[in-house]
């Protein structure tokens, strides 16, 4: 067990060998005779406790408590006076002092009073770790999912979120990429400051350089006043800037000074304003192609792509699907004051099998729908989203609920085969024109749904030429 570490600052040496010898055998004991030897030994050691006179030659223990304080983990500070004035003792307590003895020192007291101190000391470490693991639960609890792919997602958050670096998120629309930049946020260790999203296609160029950056009054036709932009809003916090590809080449350079310097200048001001930002990018394209298409600039890309985080689409991480559909039906249920809804197999059998083009989004969307058009405790394929009940059918008779063949129904809709036939060639065909249909044309992706080779679609497809 490590023992705790106790800063001494007095100018006068006995003193300052009095109490290291009287405290010796129960803290690990620094001291300083002024106040530069006390700020260094405080970064140095990050002492638990610091206990301080008030009066160090020139210079004034009051300095010792601010430093203290300034910490990123603060010390209990005591204050020692030989005046014993109630102002001075207010002014300590003021400044962030613990408490205050006075001299010529009674060491019992100040044991005592050391012992008060670091006992609260360790509760309010205990506190923040307690904080810490809430927020960290807290931080992904958003972000559902069991998949290889996702695993990677939440350890790359986990990995990132404590440094103060740039982070580009790329991925499909609906993906979740605000949901990881606030995940990120949230396990910064500073959740507490501002988390400031800004929708950067859509604004015009010349609102989103105002929106970023803020404006003086009259630097432009409708600035009646002065304006704060969203990296000021967001100072000490996160701005996340969502559609980071959409950004005109003017407002490009502008954020790469900003990202470069860290300094940001109001539309119509030539001031610099300093800012401390976590910086952190999405976008559904890939900046990379843009940067080679010459859209995109290629020094602010490897200035915003320090971490990359790619979002996996929910056609890749299909084993998500049935825990993100219980979620959501979980949350609606609730939001719309029903009860708790399940989905019939066939219903099941449609949501594990569509290919989801609008990722987590399209599925959220889709459970809304078939809460609020359910009125019985479970939802039945009818009240699944058009698009769902179009895209797949129902498991036949003695099939598994996951088995992405059609169904030997009845029904020639969609392209189902008629009852009781069992042609393997008709069977094939809706079954390639029902993927096709399902993955919007995409062969690669259409491929993917019926477990063969793409070169063996295209092939299938020659062959059967009416599809």
């Amino acid at each position: 067990m490590n023992m705790p570490v106790l800063l001494i600052v007095d100018d006068e040496k006995p003193t300052r060998d009095a109490l290291r010898m009287g405290f010796q055998d129960d803290y690990e004991v620094y001291t300083a005779s002024n106040l530069a030897q006390a700020v260094t030994l405080m970064r140095e050691e990050s002492p638990d406790l610091v206990l301080t006179d008030l009066r160090l030659g020139g210079e004034s223990g009051m300095d010792v408590l601010k430093s203290a304080a300034a910490l990123p983990h603060p010390p209990q500070s005591i204050m020692m006076t030989a005046y014993g004035s109630v102002d001075a003792a207010v002014e300590a307590m003021k400044q962030g002092a613990y408490d205050f003895v006075t001299k010529p020192l009674n060491l019992d007291a100040v044991e005592m009073v050391l012992k008060r101190a670091l006992h609260t000391r360790n509760l309010e470490t205990a506190n923040q770790e307690l904080t810490s693991r809430i927020q960290a639960d807290s931080g992904l609890q958003k972000l559902l999912g069991r998949s290889t792919a996702m695993e990677h997602v939440f350890s790359m958050i986990r990995q990132v979120a404590p440094s103060k670096t740039t982070v580009l998120i790329e991925g499909e629309s609906g993906t979740g990429k605000e949901l990881v930049a606030q995940a990120i946020h949230s396990l910064s260790g500073r959740p507490e400051n501002k988390f400031v999203a800004v929708n950067c296609a859509a604004l015009s160029p010349q609102l989103l350089e105002s929106e970023l950056f803020g404006h003086e009054k009259g630097s432009f036709t409708g600035a009646a006043q002065r304006r704060i932009g969203r990296f000021e809003q967001a100072d000490g916090g996160t701005i996340f800037l969502d559609e980071i590809g959409e950004i005109d080449a003017s407002t490009q350079v502008k954020l790469l000074r900003v990202l470069s310097e860290r300094t940001i200048e109001r539309v119509g001001s030539n001031t610099s304003i300093p800012v401390n930002v976590r910086v952190i990018a999405a976008t559904n394209k890939s900046l990379k192609q843009l940067v080679q298409d010459g859209k995109f600039r290629e020094d602010l890309y490897f200035r915003l792509n320090v971490v990359h985080i790619q979002m996996p689409p929910l056609r890749d991480r299909r084993e998500d699907v049935v825990l993100l559909a219980a979620a959501f039906l979980k949350e609606f249920a609730r939001e719309n004051n029903r009860e708790l809804k399940s989905l019939s197999p066939e219903a099941l059998h449609v949501v594990r099998n569509y290919l989801w083009p609008g990722n987590v989004r399209e599925l959220r969307t889709a459970m809304e729908h078939g809460v609020v058009m359910c009125n019985s405790d479970r939802i039945e394929l009818q009240h699944l989203p058009p698009q769902l009940q179009a895209a797949l059918s129902p498991p036949a008779a003695g099939k598994t609920a996951g088995d992405p063949l059609p169904d030997n129904g009845n029904n020639t809709q969609n392209g189902l085969v008629p009852h009781g036939v069992l042609n393997l060639s008709l069977l094939e065909r809706n079954a390639i024109r029902q993927a096709l249909a399902q993955s919007n044309g995409n062969r690669t992706a259409a491929a993917l749904l019926l477990g063969i080779s793409r070169r063996t679609l295209q092939r299938k497809l020659q062959e059967l030429q009416d599809i």
